[in-house]
């Protein structure tokens, strides 16, 4: 019994030398294009074409702005707040952007991983669940601020990539 478990091990051995490691290079370059797709998908959004970042909506506030500085942790809190609006919402617009964001949080804890930091699934919001009546008063508002934020917040994340950030 033990003897066929050893031959499957020692027949699989071989294969073993040659697996390699991804090189963080081509994760943080997935990262990046990941990014860029989604920040696509965004444009994609007939009725986003129009919207500017800066707008001001009443009771949308919990909805994270710009950070100037974004750590790893940072950056995986805050797309999982978006991930979090983004499937309370009724739109089918925003599905597979909401599935891009889980894949990239995915990547960023490749990222801390390879540089030795320990980054803990953040949860989003604890608020979330009392934001029925303004998610059924301004649906639509919400759509528009949340993807536009989310865009821009992508933007700045794209650029921290490049300098290397922090745990």
């Amino acid at each position: 019994m033990h003897w066929g478990t050893l031959c499957g091990f020692l027949w699989l051995w071989p294969y073993l030398f040659y697996v390699q490691a991804v090189p963080i290079q081509k994760v943080q370059d997935d990262t990046k294009t990941l990014i860029k797709t989604i920040i696509t998908r965004i444009n994609d959004i007939s009725h986003m074409q129009s919207v500017s970042s800066k707008q001001k909506v009443t009771g949308l506030d919990f909805i994270p702005g710009l950070h100037p500085v974004l750590t790893l942790s940072k950056m995986d809190r805050i797309l999982a707040v978006y991930q979090q609006i983004l499937t309370s919402l009724p739109s089918r617009n925003v599905i597979q952007i909401s599935n891009d964001l889980e894949n990239l949080r995915d990547l960023l804890h490749v990222l801390a991983f390879s540089k030795s930091c320990h980054l803990p699934w953040a949860s989003g919001l604890e608020t979330l669940a009392s934001l029925g009546g303004v998610l059924e008063a301004s649906g639509y508002s919400m759509e528009v601020v949340a993807l536009s934020r989310l865009q821009g917040s992508l933007q700045d994340m794209l650029w921290q990539l490049d300098l290397s950030p922090g745990c």
